[in-house]
Formats: C-alpha cells, structure tokens, sequence
C-alpha cells in the first residue's frame, strides 16, 4: 500500500515530531473524514508500506531527521512551490528560501524522488500570465536537474474558493491554452519534464505530459522497485493517480492558503490545530469512548520476488 502523509495537510511542515514518532512506534490512528467517529489503524511497517507519498511546501523541518524514515522505507516527495507570495500564502516560505530547501531535500533523496508542484494556477489582478511566465522562468533556471518532474494543474472554481477569494477571475479555454503553452515552451527551454494534472485535456503539442502525478510507475523508477500491473480508479475526477492512504486531517493546516480546497478556513484550521498532541496516535486530538477503531488492510503491491533458475 502507499501511505501519503499531506494530502490533508502539510504535515511535514507543522507536524513533523509527530510524524517521526508515528514512524517511530510504527503505526498511525486517521479519522475517516465522512464518518469521524470512525478510525482506521495503519501500520507504518516496511512490510506493508510500500512508499510514503510526502506532499509539503516546507521540507526544512523534517530534513535534519528524514533519514529516520528515508533509511527504513520507500519513499517520494511532492514538493509546491508557486508564484504566489505571502498575500495568497501566509505561512509559506518565500520563493528562493523554498528552492534552497529543494535543493537540500535533494541532497539527501536525489532528484528522481522529487517531483516539483506549480500549481494551482490562477489568475487575479496581481497574478497574471505575464507574471506566471516571469516566475516559472525564474523558478526552472533554479530547479532545472534537481526535481524529476513538474506538475501543474488550473485552479478548480469550488464554491468555498469563491467566497474565499472574491479577486479570483475564472479561466477561459483561450487563458489556460495560453498558460499551457508558455509553461510548456519554458520547461522544455530548461529541460523539465512537466505534465498536467487531474485534467483530460490534450497539451502535448506544447511539449506537456498527460499522466498522473502519483502512479506506481512513478514511484518504482523513484526507488528502483517494480509494482505489479494493477487497475485503480484513481483519487477524484480526470485523477491517473493510484489510491492512497493518507494519515492526515482536513481543516489543521495553519498555511492559510487562500485557494486551499482541504481547509473551509484559515480560522477552523487554526483551532484544530491547537487541539493537536504530538504522543497522540491520532493527528488532532485523540481517541473518544464511542470510536471505532478498526485494522485497515494492508497488503504490498510489489511484484513477487522471483525464484533463480533451477531452484
């Protein structure tokens, strides 16, 4: 199985002694979002666990002890770095501080673990596509032979996004071909794979990739493993992604993105984050008497390893 530690939340950025004590003691506690008295048990053992999906846009506090859980599993990192600033994101690093983190991210796992996250993009009065252009460029002229990969994906209009952010303008077909094609022409100017995500839309005359940005093949080139051939129905719509367990909790990251589809808002997150206990298996809070705590099933979907010939 494929355990991701900030789908939900960036984890890495402001729960980082929690998680290496999850991995520590070897198992984890997560509340099934719909149904939250429900609790799924996870453990975290090599056995089972056959790569922790890392997804943050601050690696800086988990770098001095990421060997801790580099050294025992598989693992792959997604790391965001946009062209937005501190008015669209509160508690992110400032750009050239999140590449230097990058670089020693890479450092330590190698650029083939790292994929590079540009997205969402969106469009306001103060970012437009001259200023996309301007930082994507800026960005890949730092990053060009140290991530994998980079991912992008248009902002999608949920309706808590509109309230959230009344400047967003909402992207026509002739703006995100626009956008499409000058990323694409940058990228392949500094040798950067890039691809799309979560959208059936065809970009490859502009140099783009249509895949997911989480699959099994992915991760096997990531580790040098090879994964058996598996159908999935990926994570949400227009998704190549394979499924996922993550550990996380919506509404606790305190980054206050204003485009944050995993927070209803800045100060719901906030509140549940100081519910937060570092010894709780649990990411917020911890168990309640009327908790059903149930084993999740884990199994490996590695290949087989196989027999040498005449054994």
């Amino acid at each position: 199985m494929i355990i991701n530690t900030g789908g939900r939340t960036d984890t890495v950025q402001y729960y980082t002694p929690w998680l290496l004590r999850r991995f520590e003691e070897g198992h984890v506690l997560a509340r099934n979002p719909l149904f939250p008295h429900k609790v799924s048990r996870y453990e975290l053992d090599p056995a089972v666990v056959d790569c922790v999906e890392f997804c943050s846009k601050n690696y800086a506090p988990i770098l001095p002890r990421l060997h801790e859980i580099t050294d025992r599993f598989n693992t792959h990192f997604q790391y965001t770095i946009t062209a937005y600033g501190q008015d669209m994101e509160p508690g992110v690093p400032d750009i050239d501080t999140s590449c230097d983190t990058l670089l020693a991210l890479e450092g330590q796992v190698g650029a083939r673990r790292i994929c590079w996250r540009y997205d969402p993009v969106l469009l306001t009065g103060t970012y437009t596509i001259e200023r996309h252009m301007e930082t994507f460029d800026h960005l890949c002229s730092r990053l060009a032979g140290h991530v994998d990969r980079c991912i992008f994906s248009f902002v999608e209009m949920y309706r808590k996004l509109e309230r959230n952010m009344p400047e967003l303008m909402p992207l026509s077909t002739d703006q995100m071909d626009e956008l499409a094609r000058g990323l694409g022409a940058i990228a392949t100017r500094h040798g950067i794979w890039l691809q799309t995500c979560a959208t059936d839309v065809d970009y490859s005359a502009y140099g783009i990739h249509q895949s997911g940005c989480a699959t099994l093949k992915i991760f096997g080139a990531a580790n040098d493993i090879e994964f058996r051939e598996l159908k999935h129905r990926g994570m949400r719509k227009h998704c190549h992604c394979f499924e996922m367990r993550d550990i996380g909790a919506y509404d606790a990251c305190p980054n206050g993105c204003r485009y944050c589809y995993a927070n209803q808002s800045p100060a719901r997150a906030q509140a549940n984050y100081a519910l937060h206990d570092p010894e709780s298996p649990l990411l917020l809070g911890r168990l309640n008497p009327d908790d059903e705590v149930t084993q999740a099933t884990q199994k490996s979907y590695l290949k087989p390893a196989q027999l040498s010939l005449g054994l």
